[in-house]
Parts: structure tokens; C-alpha cells; sequence
């Protein structure tokens, strides 16, 4: 491959993953093939234009279709070294960050992907609670390239932002207050947006174009602002925070509407139908509970912090919970409250 073609390539790469539709529609075995084996011109054309109108099907068909004998050989290589990325970072307990050292192999390190111990390598550069810079600075390291931090950050923070990571939930399979709390917590950190009646779903042009019409007050009223901020992201309203927890699917990882037996209804409902609850100055100790005032709701994530929805310009944010004028304090109906595990030594 010529030195212009990997030029290329990589300017493809970097249009698809800044692209949620995108993303969306092609895994991450398809993308490492699209890049690193396949070079559409008319992809090319588009980027070099400012065009970025991706044909995924066609993108898919020539991967099935349009291979050689060594294309597939290429392809098959590349697919066992995604599936070994993913395999070694869910057993160095890095489950949650998968995409990004798939992300490291497609875009910088696929000429190092032949060497022994290239995954080993790769996951080595890992470790808790690193920022962007230092992942970036260790990979520099071990591999003798010249990334940055800033290109990097550029690409993740697009499939962060509609990514959903449940490595660090306590039961995906039940809907539980302790999971309500993580999955709060990684729409703040993803920095989902707020758009009035959505609920976690990744807001794309054929979910505006509804919403618009649904709601033109609050949602035409800032239509500018939603369309310059929040269009490709994930977003949701106050309580559509909480819905979009008890809707998703967590073998699919799709919001799924009115499912798992939590109904459609508003903040003000949500509380007048809560078995439990009780003024603010008394509320427990108990991350997963619900804060009110009315109109509006957010979840206690403990230890005196609040994740909310809060409005169209701020969107998804985490803030004390004097902060915030809350009145009441709920247990969520429709979801199971337990305890906090805690270590013991044995």
C-alpha cells in the first residue's frame, strides 16, 4: 500500500468514526476491513470535497462481495485481531474501553498488528482512570509512534457519546437502583445532550424531524441550538433519563420505548406514583433514589451529588445536590432497590 492510499485511508477512518450514523450502522470488524483493505473512491472524493455521505450498504456489499483470495486473507486477519483486542482487554478487566484499543489497531498500529505479542502489547498500555493524553502518551511509548491526544479525543469522543458501556452495571439483567446510578453517571460522562421527550436514544435527523413536529414549542424553540450541539448524540429529557434506563435492552443495547414494565409518564407522575418517599431534608442515604421539585427529576447518585437532564443548553450534568431547588425525594417505581455490595476479607 502506497504511502498516499494509507493517507487516504486513515482520512476515511477519521470520517467514519466522527460520523454516529455511521458508527451505528457498521461494526467495528467491517470498519477495521474498510480501512485498512478497502479504498472506495467516491469515499475519497467526498472527504477531500467536505462531502461525507457514506453508502454503507455499499461499503458492506463490497466487503462480501468484491474480495480477493488475499483481501480475505487480510479480512480474516483483521477480524481475529479485533476479537483477540476485545478478549484480552474484557480479561485485564478493561471491558468498558474496548472500542479504543480497537480504535489505537485501525487507525495507528495496523503495520504493528503482524509482530508477536501485538495485542499483549497494546492492552499493556492500559490502566485505571488514565485521560486521553496519558493512553496516548503510553502507546507512543511501546510502539514508537507520534499520536496525539487531541486526534484521539476527537474520534472517542463521538463513540463515547453513543456508546453504551455496561462493564460496570451490578446486574444488566434486572433493573436496579445501583445500575440507574452507573448508567446516570456514563450519560454525564459522555455528555449526552437534553432534548425535550427524548430518552436515550442516539437523536438522529429522522428523530428531529418528529420531534419538531411533536413538540414545536419546546423543541422548535431551540431547534439552532439542538441542531448545532446535540444532533448525533445521545440525549434525553429529565425524566426520559430514567425511562431510557428502564427501556434499555441489555442484550442489544437499544432503548426499546415502554418496555420492562415502566410506563411512558412525566416527572410529577413518576413521583405521585412512588410508593416511598418524603421531603429532601430527609432523604437517605441511598444511591438510585430520585430528587423532584415540580416538573423536573433527577437521580441521587450518593454522597450528596445529583446527575441530571437539566435543560436544552446544559444537557446531562452532575452537580451537588443543593444545587438544584429539589423538594422531594422518591424511590424510582418500576425498578428493584438493593444494597451496596461490600468487600468483606475473607
Amino acid at each position: 500500500m502506497s504511502a498516499t492510499v494509507a493517507a487516504a485511508l486513515k482520512k476515511i477512518a477519521v470520517a467514519i468514526l466522527t460520523n454516529p450514523k455511521v458508527l451505528k450502522t457498521i461494526g467495528g470488524i467491517v470498519l477495521g476491513i474498510i480501512i485498512i483493505i478497502i479504498m472506495p473512491i467516491v469515499a475519497v472524493v467526498s472527504i477531500f470535497n467536505g462531502d461525507i455521505n457514506i453508502d454503507t450498504d455499499r461499503l458492506q456489499t463490497m466487503v462480501v462481495e468484491n474480495l480477493s483470495a488475499e483481501e480475505q486473507q487480510k479480512l480474516q486477519f483483521v477480524e481475529d485481531t479485533m476479537y483477540s483486542i476485545e478478549d484480552e482487554m474484557k480479561t485485564a478487566g478493561f471491558g468498558g474501553r474496548v472500542k479504543e484499543a480497537q480504535v489505537l489497531y485501525v487507525l495507528a498500529l495496523s503495520d504493528y498488528a503482524s509482530e508477536d505479542g501485538f495485542v499483549s502489547k497494546l492492552v499493556g498500555c492500559f490502566a485505571e482512570d488514565q485521560t486521553d493524553a496519558q493512553i496516548i502518551s503510553a502507546v507512543n511509548s511501546a510502539f514508537g509512534t507520534q499520536l496525539t491526544a487531541e486526534d484521539f479525543g476527537k474520534i472517542m469522543g463521538n463513540i463515547r457519546a453513543v456508546a453504551i458501556d455496561l462493564s460496570g452495571y451490578t446486574d444488566p439483567a434486572t433493573k436496579n437502583n445501583l445500575d440507574l446510578v452507573q448508567w446516570a453517571m456514563e450519560a454525564q460522562k459522555a455528555g449526552w445532550g437534553y432534548v425535550y421527550g427524548t430518552y436515550g436514544n442516539v437523536f438522529d435527523q429522522a428523530m428531529f424531524d418528529f420531534k419538531l413536529e411533536q413538540y414545536p414549542d419546546e423543541v422548535g424553540g431551540h431547534e439552532d441550538f439542538i441542531r448545532q450541539n446535540w444532533l448525533g448524540r445521545r440525549t434525553a429529557d429529565c425524566v426520559g433519563l430514567i425511562k431510557g434506563y428502564g427501556w434499555l435492552d441489555p442484550e442489544t443495547k437499544e432503548v426499546n420505548y415502554g418496555t420492562n414494565g415502566m410506563p411512558d409518564i412525566g416527572a410529577d407522575a413518576m413521583y405521585e406514583y412512588a410508593s416511598e418517599k418524603g421531603t429532601i431534608d430527609t432523604i437517605p442515604e441511598i444511591p438510585g433514589l430520585a430528587v423532584w421539585h415540580e416538573g423536573h427529576i433527577g437521580v441521587y447518585i450518593g454522597n450528596g451529588e445529583v446527575v441530571q437532564a437539566a435543560n436544552t443548553e446544559a444537557g446531562v450534568i452532575r452537580n451537588s445536590l443543593a444545587d438544584t431547588a429539589w423538594t422531594h425525594w422518591l424511590k424510582v417505581p418500576y425498578i428493584s432497590y438493593v444494597e451496596e455490595q461490600e468487600e468483606t476479607n475473607s
